[in-house]
């Protein structure tokens, strides 16, 4: 089977590398996505770069990073590939 887990790194780290184009082309789009979308983006970021949020909850009093909490939470039980895969995606679907 090495070749089997050989072929396996060379997909991962395509979709990795193509993880990092994406990032880097979210920093370049022709206009600044609305609010939901940006928490999307956000949520599968911190999915596929940390997996499952296991961070406290912030108070209600702070809004922004309350949004950004449930962004990422509500990723939860994505696997990173699978994280990866929908960012790319996603960021394409802005360009």
């Amino acid at each position: 089977y090495p070749l089997r887990r050989q072929r396996q790194m060379c997909i991962r780290d395509s979709l990795q590398t193509e993880f990092e184009s994406a990032v880097a082309d979210s920093k370049l789009l022709a206009q600044r996505p609305d609010n939901p979308t940006l928490l999307k983006i956000y949520g599968l970021y911190k999915q596929a770069t940390e997996g499952d949020n296991t961070a406290k909850k912030p108070s209600f009093s702070d809004v922004v990073g309350r949004a950004k909490w449930e962004a990422w939470t509500a990723r939860k039980g994505l696997s990173g590939d699978q994280a990866r895969q929908a960012y790319i995606e996603l960021i394409e679907s802005l360009k």
